[in-house]
């Protein structure tokens, strides 16, 4: 339990998301602007992340009361359903970032303005997403602190267990998040919220990823020390100069161990994902939320992957990306020999804005009594 307004101070940390968990996070995808007026085939792809994460660790499905029937027939048979209601369902961006102190863990609930408030969120009304981790806390029994003066994202930020932090400049600078702190104001921040000793300021993210450049699309650890990042070695590709940046930072630091990190590079898909018309037809978007217009590059990346205690969930986009989904495959068998790799078509959740990642929060070991 937190003692002190700072969890830092009662010894807790941001755990690695490759540690053992007690369970998983989501929330069926319901909005029209993001998943369409039939949102069917996104639900079918979260249910078949779900089932695939059930085999090793608990899964909660938040919903809310209107749609509550429906998640319990499509769902009921592998998550626990539970009734909060939200504006849409990025679990990871509205739900706890979770800190432990080895034996139990508390949740942190920063506030939430739909990636931008009025400079560049994306919809205008977000009220019920900056309320869902308090509610989700409640709802399992895990403490809770809520960080009033602060903007962020769980996508925004990516811990290695051991003191080291994953963030990029082009989100944690943004001028829609916490345009009043300075970047030491905001690294004091997440060293006293997450107990962290180290920031890593990636300067960029995915290029067109329209959270400001989340980290978690571009970079991820695998275990201390040892990180993959998106990458393309065409230099005509507009990503090429973003991953460029970020592989001479890294190159350049060491962890908050001393520790020189090892970058294995994950190739992007090899052909860029893009809107279509057939896409545009199924969207009802309201006023003052971002729209997609057709041959839109949406932020395709294989680093948007989900840890479960014994798999990595991968995102797969299929057509003619089907090399490059097999690739990224063996890739990660090669780097994570000891959990099985499960290719999930996601797509359609990436038609909505995000991937397997930004739909899920992990649930760290002692959370759950």
């Amino acid at each position: 339990m937190l003692h002190h307004a700072l969890p830092a101070r009662d010894g807790f940390h941001m755990p690695a998301e490759f540690e053992p968990q007690d369970g998983v996070l989501l929330v069926w995808p319901t909005r029209p602007g993001s998943w369409g007026k039939d949102p069917r085939a996104a639900q079918e792809a979260f249910c078949e992340i779900m089932r695939a994460a059930s085999r090793s660790e608990r899964v909660f499905l938040a919903v809310d009361r209107e749609h509550y029937s429906e998640a319990l027939e499509s769902a009921g048979a592998f998550a626990t359903l539970l009734e909060i209601p939200s504006n849409d369902a990025w679990a990871r961006d509205i739900g706890p970032t979770f800190v432990t102190n080895g034996t139990e863990a508390s949740g942190i609930s920063w506030r939430f303005n739909a990636w931008g408030g009025t400079v560049d969120g994306l919809y205008a009304d977000w009220q019920e997403d900056d309320a869902f981790a308090e509610t989700f806390c409640d709802a399992i029994g895990v403490d809770c602190c809520r960080v009033e003066d602060f903007v962020l994202e769980g996508g925004s930020i990516c811990s290695d267990g051991e003191g080291t932090l994953l963030v990029t400049e082009a989100c944690l600078l943004s001028t829609g998040r916490n345009p009043n702190l300075t970047k030491e104001q905001i690294e004091r921040k997440l060293k006293d919220y997450l107990g962290i000793e180290k920031v890593l300021w990636l300067p960029r993210g995915i290029y067109n990823d329209e959270t400001n450049e989340h980290v978690d699309n571009v970079c991820a650890f695998l275990a201390p020390g040892e990180v993959v990042l998106a990458w393309t070695d065409d230099e005509s590709d507009p990503q090429y100069a973003l991953s460029r940046a970020d592989y001479e930072y890294l190159l350049r630091e060491t962890d908050a161990k001393g520790r020189r990190l090892v970058i294995h590079k994950l190739p992007i898909p090899d052909h860029p994902v893009c809107v279509t018309k057939d896409d545009l037809v199924n969207f009802v978007f309201e006023p003052g939320e971002d729209t997609r217009t057709e041959g839109e590059r949406l932020a395709a990346s294989y680093v948007n992957f989900y840890f479960t205690n014994d798999s990595v969930l991968l995102p797969q986009f299929g057509g003619e990306n089907t090399a490059s989904d097999a690739r990224a495959v063996e890739i990660l068998r090669r780097l994570c020999p000891n959990r099985r790799i499960v290719p999930v078509s996601s797509r359609v959740i990436l038609l909505g804005g995000g991937n397997i990642h930004c739909v899920t929060q992990q649930i760290p070991k002692g959370a759950l009594k």
